[in-house]
């Protein structure tokens, strides 16, 4: 990665401004813009996101924001209400006063005087999600967007349930909110303000995973502000952006699929981070990618955008399993629109242990599966933000709980680009089961590298609004869709399919042990084959990656990042420990020392499904001469077969002196999950 000291035009940063909206409150905003752009009014990119511009998301601003504000662009970076040095409370994801607080944000952009009127805006998760619904606003100023690691459906496909099936990433994502909702205002920022806002925020922003949790079907709280209920309201090009080690990648399909806009289409091989940034590598020249886009739809500059191919994507080559990973190897493919024409379904039907081809003898017998509750604990991160190792081991020790399926050695290289999908004709034991399928490229020495997997909570066979319990016994059959995945089988390796009925602790199990048994003459496996295209993906490419000069950043203690499996055989316990934990760093600019530390921990006992416990605990501080400030998070999930139960403590300290402390305990009714 090149960094970039000098560009087109001199840049200045704005510290700090207030964009008033319009009920009086006042949001804090960092910009970057040219020296001359009040002579020279430029168009403005807007990002507006909870995660505090002003210390934690800083170095990631400033080697991203004066590149784009070098290339003739204000940068805005806006804290939500209620979030980092911005007035009022944060109660929740997309409500709509944070809806209306964009829209007014974008009108208050286009009337600066370094502003020539026009907006895009881009953001990364939370930014990538307000991005696409307040573009479903149709704001007249806003002009292009660019949206990275988000969804169209908060439901079907974002970090609360998958399939129907609780995600533990619901539970550590909360924690981590709740921990970011615990800080404090800067006091150079807000001056003496600073306490009571903080306090409006301790006591204000409540305890989000209880709401989540409370809403287990697909009802009126997720379809608010899912743009996939109507696709038509976006009338601006929209770029979509997301890695395959991302748990976001699905939206990117479906968006170029539903959209009638001008869209774009790009995939690497990253986890949660901008592609400038991506991590497993290799990163890419994302900055460059983001001035061509602006160029185009906001200066009117020909810049060879709509002449590229609607997606472009990362085709994986077979590696070794492990847990983390420097670079992916493979290559950029490009398809010209999507769903693509040249894409092909091949089928394999189910045998005992066995991929068949179509017209391959089949044996019927059925085949049965009841999984432990160790199935999982190598599965990695729903979605993999770089804290490595998060992502999946060899599967291999997964799959001895679990009915695989191989197919014979391939016979020639093998691509897929899209959605491989399991037809299962089942029965089950239990009224409320669940299944994961996996699909794993299985080496001559026999190591599995998971390469997709699929949930499907089994009561939302007929859809997530409406679940019906199953009637034991009782044949039925559903479509389980995996992750879309471009990926290369090599000559000579072996794909596996896998179903086990649990897949703790990346989604929460069944209420009970669940017993099922397959019928391989009413189940098949497709996937979506891609022939090799080498003169059409050999244009896609794009340059190296850039970054402008980071801040001063001084790591006064080291950061740890780590998982680790434990089994104590002697209780039968297994647990998955998670260690994300940044140190002690010292930010320069602004005379800040900082701490940043969370641990979460999924127990589970023998065969008893409900002993399972995940645990998130967090401390965020902050120092500055005599202001010293903390605050500690703690968050408990466990379940009874018909109850979720949340505990959580949250603590505040001004030096050694706690000066706040809540605690919280719900008894949530388990849904059919």
């Amino acid at each position: 990665m090149r960094v970039i000291k000098e560009f087109p035009r001199p840049v200045r940063c704005i510290e700090h401004t207030w964009i008033p909206v319009r009920d009086g409150a006042r949001l804090a905003a960092r910009i970057f813009l040219p020296e001359d752009a009040e002579q020279n009014p430029v168009p403005a990119v807007f990002e507006y996101i909870p995660y505090r511009k002003r210390d934690h998301t800083r170095t990631r601003d400033d080697v991203s924001a004066p590149y784009i504000a070098g290339h003739g662009y204000a940068y805005v970076r806006v804290d939500l209400r209620g979030s980092g040095d911005s007035e009022g409370v944060l109660r929740d994801e997309y409500l709509e006063e944070e809806i209306q607080d964009g829209l007014d944000v974008i009108e208050w952009i286009a009337e600066q005087p370094w502003s020539d009127g026009n907006v895009g805006m881009i953001g990364i998760s939370w930014g990538g999600f307000n991005g696409l619904q307040i573009a479903a606003r149709r704001p007249p100023r806003l002009k292009a967007i660019i949206t990275a690691c988000s969804s169209d459906d908060r439901y079907l496909d974002d970090v609360h349930y998958m399939g129907g099936c609780l995600l533990t990433d619901n539970l550590s994502w909360a924690s981590t909110m709740f921990a970011y909702n615990s800080c404090p205002p800067d006091p150079e920022i807000v001056g003496d303000a600073w306490r009571r806002m903080w306090f409006d925020r301790l006591e204000g922003s409540g305890l989000w995973l209880e709401n989540w949790i409370r809403h287990q079907h697909r009802d009126s709280y997720w379809r608010r502000e899912s743009i996939a209920e109507d696709y038509s309201a976006i009338h601006v090009p929209v770029m979509a952006v997301s890695g395959w080690a991302d748990g976001y990648s699905n939206a990117v399909f479906r968006l170029l699929e539903n959209l009638s806009v001008p869209r774009q289409g790009l995939i690497g091989p990253w986890g949660h981070r901008y592609p400038h940034q991506g991590m497993p590598g290799p990163a890419i020249g994302f900055l460059q990618e983001e001035v061509r886009w602006w160029d185009h739809w906001m200066k009117g500059i020909d810049r060879g955008v709509e002449k590229e191919p609607m997606l472009r994507a990362w085709m994986q080559d077979s590696v070794p399993p492990t847990a983390k990973y420097e670079t992916r190897p493979g290559r950029w493919v490009g398809e010209p629109t999507w769903p693509s024409t040249d894409v092909e379904t091949r089928q394999f039907r189910l045998g005992p242990g066995r991929l068949v081809g179509e017209s391959d003898e089949l044996d019927p017998t059925p085949l049965t599966i009841q999984s432990p509750l160790t199935v999982g604990l190598f599965a990695g991160k729903w979605c993999a933000y770089s804290w490595v190792p998060d992502l999946p081991h060899d599967q291999r020790q997964e799959d001895g709980g679990a009915l695989t399926f191989d197919s014979d050695p391939l016979e020639e290289d093998l691509e897929i680009l899209g959605a491989p999908v399991l037809t299962l004709e089942f029965r089950v034991s239990k009224p409320v089961a669940m299944v994961a399928v996996r699909l794993s490229d299985v080496a001559p020495d026999d190591k599995a590298t998971r390469i997709t997997y699929g949930l499907l909570n089994l009561t939302h066979r007929n859809g997530h609004e409406y679940p019906q319990e199953l009637e034991p016994g009782e044949v039925y059959q559903v479509q389980v869709r995996l992750n879309d995945v471009a990926q290369s089988f090599p000559k000579g390796h072996r794909l596996r399919v896998a179903i086990s009925t649990s897949y703790w602790p990346l989604a929460w199990a069944p209420p009970e042990s669940v017993r099922m048994t397959v019928n391989p003459a009413g189940s098949c496996f497709e996937l979506p084959v891609r022939p090799h295209r080498p003169g059409l993906d050999e244009a896609v490419s794009f340059e190296p990656a850039v970054i402008a000069p980071p801040p001063e950043i001084e790591q006064l203690e080291p950061p740890h990042h780590t998982w680790r499996v434990t089994r104590d055989l002697a209780t039968d316990e297994s647990i998955l420990e998670v260690i994300k934990d940044e140190g002690l760093v010292y930010i320069e600019d602004i005379g800040l020392t900082m701490r940043e530390s969370a641990r979460e921990w999924y127990t589970s006992r023998a065969d008893d499904f409900e002993s399972l416990e995940g645990k998130v605990t967090s401390v965020r501080a902050f120092q500055r001469g005599d202001w010293a400030v903390e605050s500690h998070t703690t968050t408990v999930l466990t379940a009874s077969s018909t109850h979720f139960h949340i505990h959580a403590q949250l603590d505040a300290y001004e030096g050694e002196q706690r000066v706040y402390s809540q605690n919280w305990d719900h008894y949530i009714p388990r849904e059919m999950v």
